[in-house]
């Protein structure tokens, strides 16, 4: 069964702002004649990264709820110009939306287990995620979602 990561996406308001940034991104590295290839660089390698490329996800927590989530292709260990050791977590640029769940604040990233995952957006609910984004925090502050 695979593994999944729980991270931060610190500097996004929205998913919204998360795909304009993978966009500008992989544009970016389009521009430069890079691989078009997404990645989250942090600082740990998982231990359990195996069990993670089997079909695992990093699910995003924006604005303190978990709200969507990026398939995990690779893990690439590098060492920098530094010589620190750091990760490439490799990422499916498709962000696929996610029932919110509430996630306190945390450092780094936690593992998920697919029990303890949310669902993807579906099952009656398609149309909450063309919501504005203003909307769905609104409605979700008032705890109607």
């Amino acid at each position: 069964m695979p593994l999944n990561l729980v991270k931060l996406c610190v500097g996004c308001d929205s998913v919204e702002d998360l795909e304009e940034w993978i966009s500008f991104r992989l544009d970016e590295r389009r521009r430069v004649g890079d691989p078009v290839e997404y990645f989250h660089t942090t600082r740990m390698v998982p231990t359990r990264g195996a069990e993670i490329i089997e079909g695992g996800s990093l699910y995003w927590v924006v604005k303190g709820k978990v709200q969507c989530r990026q398939r995990v292709t690779e893990i690439r260990p590098f060492v920098d110009g530094q010589g620190i050791g750091r990760c490439h977590i490799m990422l499916d640029p498709q962000v696929l939306r996610t029932e919110w769940q509430p996630r306190r604040a945390f450092q780094g990233w936690r593992y998920l287990t697919p029990a303890d995952a949310p669902s993807d957006l579906g099952h009656g609910r398609v149309g909450w995620a063309e919501l504005p984004a203003e909307l769905r925090q609104e409605l979700a502050q008032l705890g109607l979602l």
